[in-house]
């Protein structure tokens, strides 16, 4: 079942969860009122979400949320307050951006704060994390989007020789950052950014430099990436979701701008948030007037149409997650609950501060595994966990066999979405070649 979960800035609003096929509402959870980019489920176990209660306040929280439990059981107290969060896919850790522009670093299991650094001159807006998930890519109120190798923030030998902790800096943006994306491949990956100055910047990690610039009549706060990445969906405060295109030669067919292949212009607010689901066939858009729209991404037409509480739509996510048909015992129930039920401990609000006996010290240096890009960065990929999960072994730790698994999973998921991925592909191409021989018999009958 893929669920669509939306979260409102107003505290009434609380999280609503719906059926993207059906429309049901599955369950309301209550007391939340977060940021935008603020909400998070932490590998399907549970739902996360920063709250700001005051958008001047100098304090706020983090809260976690079971699916069995309406009210939420974990509250967590940074030291600034929190606005964009993100996870890896297996939810062992949370990165935060902070209102002074540190991004936070934290353990899941263990709530422990095991990285804090200062990323930006204001605010973070927004977090990303690259699909190989070795690259953050941050976006803050001074304009600025930047790029972070995971890795190499753990490393004190290679944090000390760089000259600056980031991959790349991107300052071209004139105005606050509003989102963020990252495609496929990644450090190979394209970034595609929105701002108040109304324009979305695409990027080249490898090339560390700006490919395209598209310009909006209006500006942009959310946008939603094309499985495929030949166009993306740009949510606009005038009420319309843009389609850009990301390849071909520049053109300006439409009356909108340079780049700009369509809109859908049937909201009567402005957009706020964006979300396909898995398949990228069904783009959801969230509201500020509290209204969620589901559309179909090949006809361009809404398909269904969601109410959520009070207040504005600020967050949109459209997850999998499975539900179970066979019959249990009320002992299966019963253990099934108890599991569901089980949050980890509140997240920590300085480094180190928890007395116990594990080691916590930084990655002094790493394996020489990476991938080298032309201009001869190197990115730490998959190949260093593995030789993590063998040093792991030679030393008998118990975490070699929870890293395993976590890699075969995360290989699996990937080579799942590469397999959906290849399948679109095929369909637009065969749609093509359909639409070739049409237009050849239909010319020679002429």
């Amino acid at each position: 079942m893929e669920l669509v979960i939306a979260s409102s800035s107003v505290d009434s609003g609380g999280i609503s969860c719906f059926d993207l096929q059906t429309g049901a509402e599955q369950s309301r959870f209550k007391s939340c009122s977060s940021p935008s980019h603020g909400l998070l489920s932490i590998g399907g176990r549970f739902l996360a979400s920063s709250q700001l209660r005051d958008s001047s306040a100098s304090s706020g929280s983090i809260l976690y949320w079971s699916w069995n439990k309406l009210q939420a059981e974990v509250r967590s107290f940074p030291a600034e307050p929190i606005s964009p969060l993100v996870s890896n896919r297996e939810g062992t850790y949370i990165i935060g951006g902070g209102s002074r522009g540190d991004i936070y670093y934290w353990d899941v299991a263990s709530g422990r704060l095991l990285n804090k650094w200062h990323a930006h001159y204001r605010a973070v807006t927004c977090l990303v994390l690259s699909d190989d998930e070795s690259l953050l890519i941050s976006g803050s109120e001074d304009g600025s989007v930047r790029v972070w190798s995971l890795y190499k923030l753990f490393n004190v030998i290679e944090i000390q020789k760089a000259k600056q902790p980031y991959e790349h800096s991107f300052s071209e943006h004139t105005l606050r950052v509003t989102d963020v994306v990252c495609g496929s491949g990644g450090c190979s990956a394209i970034v595609i950014s929105a701002s108040e100055d109304r324009t979305c910047k695409v990027w080249g990690i490898s090339e560390g430099r700006l490919l395209r610039t598209v310009e909006f009549p209006s500006i942009i706060d959310a946008i939603a990436l094309d499985p495929g990445e030949k166009s993306f969906f740009a949510g606009s405060r005038d009420g319309k979701i843009y389609i850009a295109a990301l390849d071909g030669e520049r053109t300006s067919s439409s009356s909108f701008g340079m780049h700009i292949i369509g809109a859908l212009s049937e909201h009567s607010k402005a957009v706020s948030c964006l979300a396909l689901n898995m398949d990228g066939n069904l783009l959801v858009s969230g509201l500020v007037d509290g209204t969620i729209r589901v559309w179909d991404t090949k006809t361009l037409q809404i398909v269904r149409m969601l109410k959520h509480s009070k207040g504005p739509v600020n967050n949109v996510l459209v997850i999998r997650r499975s539900l179970s048909k066979n019959p249990q015992t009320a002992a299966n129930r019963q253990a099934s609950r108890r599991h569901e039920s089980s949050l980890p401990p509140p997240l920590d609000k300085y480094t180190n501060s928890k007395d116990d006996d594990i080691d916590v010290n930084p990655i002094i240096s790493l394996p020489s595994h990476c991938t080298e890009t032309p201009d001869g960065r190197l990115y730490y990929t998959s190949h260093v966990m593995s030789s993590h999960i063998k040093e792991f072994q030679q030393q008998g730790s118990s975490a070699a066999s929870e890293m395993e698994m976590a890699r075969l999973r995360l290989d699996s998921k990937r080579s799942l979405e590469m397999t959906h991925q290849w399948m679109k592909m095929y369909e637009d191409l065969h749609h093509f070649c359909v639409d070739e021989l049409v237009d050849g018999d239909q010319n020679k009958r002429m």
